[in-house]
């Protein structure tokens, strides 16, 4: 299997790394991929101690974090969508340092994606871990084949085959397992009788028996439209449930993922409720601060907690870091932040009215070399038969088109006739972009001889928002081109240049200063050209396109 079974270290090769292979018919071969985050606000903040994280403690798109923690081990996930593998896996021990170590739906069977656009698929991923059988829980909502979860008595290893939930509808559930052995799924679903407004949605409960994988029981509705009903609030959901001292605690966000986005939290003596809200909600938003402060975070919401061992209390949530203020291609992050508790005896993330804050402090924690935040570089030389983990492709494997195996020390990629324009499987691999100012480049074999066939780097948002840095077959021969997809999968061409019909080996170069890309081509050994510079990132942002994923940035083959 091509991509993210195990998270082997790729060493930097590149151009340097032997004799140029001849070119092979329709394929592009790719000698490496490089990626370096250069954000300005990484430089300006000093790290506190040996415990000292950066805020987002998962930068890029990695939205709809769940934490749970078993002993001494604290695992997360995080939301998917239509990219395969599904429902990144992360570790850690400490709750600084992040490692990912594989994804729970890692095989089709579990992942039925075809046909969906790309951000529908995989909503809100919760994962649970039930002490009483010592087995792992990990249910969410798969938007166009319903809810269903999977377990596992070892996260490391491989999970279950896909449990279906036909009795649980609407989105985001979620397991609760009380200490009396009983367990519980809540989840986002429509109200009672008709909806009175847009956006008014019902939180319910239901008792489900592990022993038979079914819910069973009457289900309840626990909360209506959310803390104020008479304010007509909007889209309570992604709901989790905790028994603290004796009592059972609801946290849900509230107000929408965009910048109303807000957590709130209630209490009861009993799972079915009556659940009162607290005084002080929510427990965490950003949407009462000024729009013109520095370096904001907007969008916070969609929290979990955890407690450690020693007894404190941790929150993660998700939250968007618009560049000057304006737009973010990045998505939606995973922050985490310490938890308090008010005079009234609720959990409270941040007081309303403070910022959250862009680093923070584990006590206890070792802050190591390879951690997940701030500003980092990598580079893949292809050398190895299995990709690492951070890579993903659309809706399916490809292994049959993308492979490392045809030619040593370069990744094959086949031009299919599918495009990332298509709700289909593309010959496209892709990871995050994680930071505003990065810089990414690759060097391309590739000489395109069948009519419409190009490959190169993409910068990817959606089937109808990408720019392709390409090497295309044209009326004329070849030449390297910046094309911008727009709705309906229409291509326009902003740039191009010719290139010799012997100019087989390519390298290209995409820099990003948060506002604005720059496109960057190179012949051979020869020096950077530019290409087009001043090309607008906002347009691949969520801001003007919409949808709930960040941008993605990869290599991509076609004939489409």
């Amino acid at each position: 299997m091509l991509l993210a079974v195990s998270a082997q270290h790729v060493c930097a090769q590149g151009a340097e790394s032997g004799q140029t292979p001849a070119a092979v018919a329709h394929t592009a071969l790719f000698d490496y991929f490089s990626y370096s985050g250069n954000d300005d606000i990484y430089k300006s903040i000093k790290l506190e101690g040996d415990g000292g994280y950066y805020n987002p403690i998962l930068p890029g798109w990695n939205s709809d974090p769940s934490i749970c923690r078993a002993g001494d081990d604290y695992f997360m996930v995080t939301s998917s969508f239509s990219y395969y593998p599904g429902v990144p896996l992360f570790h850690s021990r400490d709750l600084v340092n992040w490692k990912q170590i594989g994804y729970v739906l890692n095989r089709p069977s579990q992942l039925p994606l075809n046909g969906q656009k790309v951000s529908a698929g995989i909503f809100a991923p919760a994962i649970s871990y039930n002490p009483h059988n010592k087995t792992f829980y990990m249910i969410t909502t798969n938007v166009g084949w319903g809810n269903f979860f999977v377990k596992t008595k070892d996260p490391f290893g491989s999970w279950s085959e896909p449990i279906r939930l036909p009795d649980v509808k609407g989105i985001d559930p979620s397991f609760f397992f009380d200490d009396n052995g009983k367990a519980y799924i809540v989840n986002n679903d429509e109200p009672e009788g008709k909806a009175e407004y847009d956006g008014h949605r019902a939180i319910r409960v239901r008792e489900f028996d592990v022993n038979t994988d079914k819910t069973v029981g009457p289900e309840k509705v626990i909360i209506n439209k959310g803390v104020h009903p008479e304010d007509k609030p909007i889209w309570i959901e992604g709901p989790h449930m905790y028994k603290i001292n004796g009592k059972y605690f609801l946290m849900s966000a509230e107000g929408g993922t965009s910048d109303m986005h807000s957590e709130v939290i209630f209490r009861s003596d009993s799972p079915f409720g009556p659940f009162v809200p607290a005084k002080k909600n929510p427990i965490l938003t950003q949407r009462d601060l000024n729009p013109n402060r520095p370096n904001p975070v907007t969008c916070a919401g969609h929290a979990d907690l955890v407690q450690t061992p020693s007894g404190d209390w941790w929150a993660v949530f998700l939250a968007c870091r618009p560049c000057d203020g304006k737009f973010e291609n990045l998505g939606r992050e995973t922050f985490l932040l310490p938890v308090s508790w008010t005079d009234e005896g609720f959990p409270l993330i941040l007081e309303q009215g403070k910022v959250v804050p862009m680093s923070g402090t584990v006590k206890g924690a070792v802050r190591g070399k390879n951690v997940t935040f701030g500003n980092f570089a990598y580079t893949d030389d292809f050398s190895e038969k299995i990709l690492p983990l951070d890579w993903m492709s659309l809706r399916s494997p490809v292994d049959s088109i993308c492979t490392t195996s045809a030619v040593p020390g370069y990744l094959s990629m086949k031009c299919v006739a599918t495009t990332t324009a298509q709700k289909a499987v593309p010959s496209f691999l892709c990871r995050r972009i994680q930071h505003h100012k990065f810089e990414s480049s690759s060097r391309l074999v590739f000489n395109p001889t069948a009519d419409k066939e190009r490959a190169g780097m993409l910068l990817f948002k959606d089937e109808n928002h990408q720019y392709l840095l390409c090497v295309a077959k044209t009326q004329t021969g070849k030449a390297v081109e910046l094309r911008k997809t727009s709705d309906g999968g229409k291509d326009e061409i902003l740039a191009s240049y010719a290139l010799a019909s012997a100019d087989k080996d390519i390298r290209l170069k995409i820099t990003s200063d948060g506002l604005t890309f720059s496109f960057y081509y190179a012949v051979g050994n020869g020096d950077w050209k530019l290409l087009k510079n001043n090309v607008d990132a906002g347009y691949l942002s969520t801001r003007n396109a919409g949808g709930f994923t960040g941008t993605t940035i990869g290599l991509y083959a076609t004939r489409g």
